[in-house]
C-alpha cells in the first residue's frame, strides 16, 4: 500500500514538472519567437516612422516603391536588414522590428513600429541646403532631448540598393554626426567653460589681451590670427566673437590658468584627454564617439592649438550639440538626445516609450550661465544683428577646421535657440567649404524655419 502511494506521488510530482515546462515552454516560445524568426533565412520586418508619420524604412513592402530620393537624407541613419551598415537605428534595433508573433505569424499590417523623434521634411529641407556640398547637420530639443534632424551627406539611398557600392562616395555608409571631426574654433567653448571654472565669471570679464595678427607663445612659437591685421584689444566677449586665436593663446598662458585644471574640466566634459580610455554615448543602441585631445604643455603651440580645435582634438557634431544643451539650459548637464519615442508589437500595443533623460554633472551651473551669456552676446550682435540668421534669439560660435593636412577647411556652426517655446540645439558642418559658396548659418537658417 505504502509503495503504490509513493508511486502515486511519484507520478503527481512528474506531471507536475512536465506542466510546469510546458507552460515555460509556450511563455518562452510567445516571447522569444519573434527573435528565432529574425534568424532565419525568412524574416519580415515591420516599419520605421518619423514624427508624423512619415515613412522612413519600410520592412514589409520594401523600400523600392517610394518616390525617388525619399531615403536620400536619412539612409546612413536609418539604416535596411542588408547588413551593409552595422551602427543604424534599424540594424540596433532589429528585435523590435521583428513582425511575428507566435500566435498570429506574420503581420502585414504595419502595427510592428518604431515611431521616431525625427522631422522627415526638416531633415530633407536640411539635406537640400546644403546643394553640392557633402556635411552634416544635427538638431534636438534641448529641453526633452528628441533628435529632429540629423543629416549625413553624402548619403546612402537605401530603395537604390548596393550594387554600385565600390562608386560610392566615401562616407556614404555612415553617419557622421556620431564620429570625430576636427572642432576648430567651436572648441573655444570648452575652452570658455574651462576658463570660467579657473578663474570666475567675473575676473574673465575683466581681462583683456591685444592682438596685432600674430602671437609670441612663452615657448617662442606663433600662434597666428586668421586676421592678419590683427583685432586690437578685445575683452573675452570680443575675443570669442573673433575667434581670436592670439587672445585665446595668451588668455591660456595667463598665470592662474594651470594646465592640469584645464585637463580636468575637459575630462569631465567628457574628453579623453593624453590617451585616456574613449567612451561611447548609446543612443537607442546606435553608439556615438566622444571627444579626445592631447594636451601636454600649457606654452606649447601644440597645447595651445588643441584647445582651439586644432592639434589632435577630435568631437562627434552629436556631442557638440549636446554640450550646447547644457549651456542653454543653464545648468552645465546635457539632456541625452534619443531617436525612439514609441515602440509599437504586431498587435498595434505600445511596448516602449521614451523618457527624457540627462548626463550627470558636466560643469558648474556658473561656467554654463557665463559662457550661455558670452554665445548670446555673439548672436545678438554678429549673426542676428547682421542678418545671418533672422527670426530667432540665437546664441552661436563658428568655427574653422584645417583637415587633410591643411588642405581643405571645413566651416562649423553650433549653437542653441533661446525660446522655451522653440528649444532648439545644434551642430552644422559644411566640408570642404570655400569662399563664396553655402555658409553654415544660411543652412541653419533654412533648418530652423523648416523645423518652426
Amino acid at each position: 500500500m505504502k509503495s503504490i502511494l509513493r508511486g502515486r506521488r511519484l507520478i503527481t510530482l512528474m506531471l507536475l514538472l512536465f506542466l510546469t515546462g510546458m507552460i515555460v515552454l509556450v511563455v518562452r516560445i510567445q516571447l522569444e519567437a519573434s527573435f528565432y524568426i529574425s534568424q532565419s533565412g525568412k524574416p519580415c520586418y515591420g516599419m520605421v516612422y518619423d514624427r508624423e508619420g512619415d515613412v522612413l524604412f519600410d520592412g514589409i513592402n520594401g523600400c523600392e516603391g517610394y518616390e525617388s530620393g525619399h531615403f536620400a537624407d536619412i539612409g546612413s541613419l536609418i539604416g535596411d536588414t542588408s547588413g551593409q551598415m552595422t551602427n543604424t537605428l534599424v540594424a540596433r534595433n532589429l528585435e523590435s522590428l521583428t513582425n511575428y508573433s507566435f500566435t498570429t505569424g506574420m503581420r502585414q499590417t504595419g502595427k510592428t513600429a518604431i515611431h521616431t523623434t525625427l522631422d522627415h521634411a526638416a531633415n530633407k529641407a536640411t539635406y537640400s541646403a546644403f546643394g553640392k556640398k557633402d556635411g552634416i547637420a544635427i538638431a534636438y530639443n534641448y529641453k526633452t532631448g528628441e533628435m529632429l534632424v540629423n543629416v549625413s551627406k553624402p548619403c546612402v539611398d537605401v530603395a537604390k540598393g548596393y550594387g554600385d557600392i565600390a562608386n560610392f562616395p566615401e562616407g556614404s555608409l555612415l553617419c557622421k554626426a556620431f564620429y570625430g571631426t576636427v572642432p576648430g574654433s567651436t572648441q573655444k567653448v570648452s575652452t570658455v567653460i574651462a576658463a570660467t571654472e579657473i578663474l570666475g565669471a567675473e575676473q574673465l570679464e575683466s581681462l583683456s589681451y591685444s592682438c596685432t595678427g600674430s602671437y609670441l607663445n612663452d615657448n617662442r612659437q606663433s600662434i597666428n590670427c586668421h586676421k592678419s591685421s590683427g583685432h586690437g584689444k578685445q575683452n573675452i566677449f570680443q575675443g570669442f566673437a573673433n575667434s581670436c586665436n592670439p587672445f585665446f593663446a595668451q588668455l591660456l598662458e595667463r598665470s592662474g590658468m594651470p594646465l592640469d585644471r584645464i585637463i580636468s574640466v575637459y575630462r569631465s566634459m567628457g574628453y579623453a584627454v593624453n590617451g585616456d580610455q574613449k567612451q561611447t554615448i548609446s543612443i537607442d543602441g546606435i553608439l556615438s564617439e566622444t571627444a579626445s585631445t592631447t594636451l601636454q604643455d600649457i606654452h606649447d603651440f601644440d597645447t595651445q592649438w588643441s584647445c582651439m580645435g586644432q592639434g589632435e582634438t577630435l568631437v562627434s557634431p552629436c556631442q557638440l550639440m549636446m554640450w550646447q544643451s547644457a549651456v542653454a539650459n543653464g545648468t552645465g548637464v546635457s539632456t541625452r538626445p534619443h531617436l525612439i519615442d514609441t515602440v509599437t508589437n504586431v498587435s498595434g500595443k505600445v511596448t516602449k516609450t521614451a523618457s527624457t533623460e540627462y548626463t550627470g554633472q558636466l560643469f558648474s551651473v556658473a561656467a554654463a550661465q557665463e559662457t550661455r551669456k558670452i554665445m548670446l552676446d555673439n548672436g545678438k550682435n554678429h549673426y542676428a544683428a547682421a542678418g545671418k540668421i533672422k527670426g530667432y534669439d540665437i546664441a552661436v560660435k563658428s568655427g574653422t577646421a584645417q583637415v587633410n593636412g591643411g588642405r581643405e577647411e571645413n566651416s562649423l556652426l553650433v549653437g542653441f535657440v533661446d525660446d522655451p517655446d522653440f528649444p532648439i540645439a545644434f551642430c552644422v558642418v559644411i566640408e570642404n567649404r570655400v569662399s563664396g559658396e553655402i555658409a553654415t548659418h544660411q543652412i541653419v537658417q533654412k533648418m530652423l524655419d523648416a523645423l518652426k
